[in-house]
């Protein structure tokens, strides 16, 4: 009787083993996104952005660029259909590029405070000036989602930590500079125009939070304005 225990209990241990990477064998291509033969609503203007002939129609050609794109930029799902998240994300990029190396051309950002890190939210970008000087930037950056939206106003630097890790998510946070309570400029290892943004942060590429760390100190000034597209 002990013996026939003992091989059930070994059966059902391997069967525990074995269940779990029999269903991720099974469950992978399940996942992985098919390319789609349907024209989003947005086709002609992705096209258009992707260099592609814009004439509404998707081909597989089409599909497999849009797609390659929404990988990128860990759009979801990637699947090549040219809808509203899509174009957001490329026509952002373009208006980000239309500003050129002019970024405080309305003069939102305050001239009169020395050096002040900028962060203009309807546009996702960020600079740092003295006075009407560009000192570095515009750069992309990635900011609070709805719900999460990163705080607006006049701030200041008041803790830097380079190997910051969050107490609240448990992830990496390089070069943190925090400037709002829990909110501050860091580094992530995702896309800039990965949707749907932070936790409030104002996430940076790794070149960009090693940059601010170089630039600013505890005390300089944080400007936050405008208003994030789809909060």
């Amino acid at each position: 009787m002990g013996d026939k225990r003992r091989r059930g209990a070994v059966a059902l241990g391997v069967t525990a083993l074995v269940a779990p990477l029999t269903l991720a064998l099974t469950a992978a291509p399940a996942q992985a996104a098919s390319c789609t033969a349907k024209a989003g609503p947005y086709q002609k203007k992705v096209e258009k952005f992707l260099g592609r002939k814009a004439d509404g129609k998707q081909s597989t050609a089409d599909c497999k660029a849009i797609r390659a794109f929404q990988t990128k930029h860990g759009i979801q799902p990637n699947a090549g259909y040219a809808g509203p998240v899509t174009w957001g994300v490329m026509d952002l990029m373009t208006k980000q590029k239309a500003v050129g190396k002019n970024p405080n051309k309305s003069g939102k950002c305050p001239t009169n405070k020395g050096r002040i890190a900028c962060v203009n939210l309807s546009l996702q970008l960020s600079w740092i000036q003295d006075g009407k000087k560009l000192v570095y930037g515009p750069v992309p950056v990635r900011t609070g989602r709805n719900g999460y939206e990163t705080r607006t106003g006049l701030k200041k630097v008041y803790w830097r930590h380079i190997d910051h890790v969050s107490t609240i998510y448990h992830v990496a946070m390089p070069y943190s500079q925090f400037f709002d309570g829990g909110q501050a400029f860091h580094s992530v290892g995702v896309s800039m125009w990965n949707p749907p943004g932070s936790h409030g942060c104002v996430n940076m590429t790794k070149t960009t939070a090693k940059k601010y760390w170089s630039l600013l100190k505890k005390g300089d000034d944080v400007y936050v304005y405008g208003r994030k597209p789809g909060t």
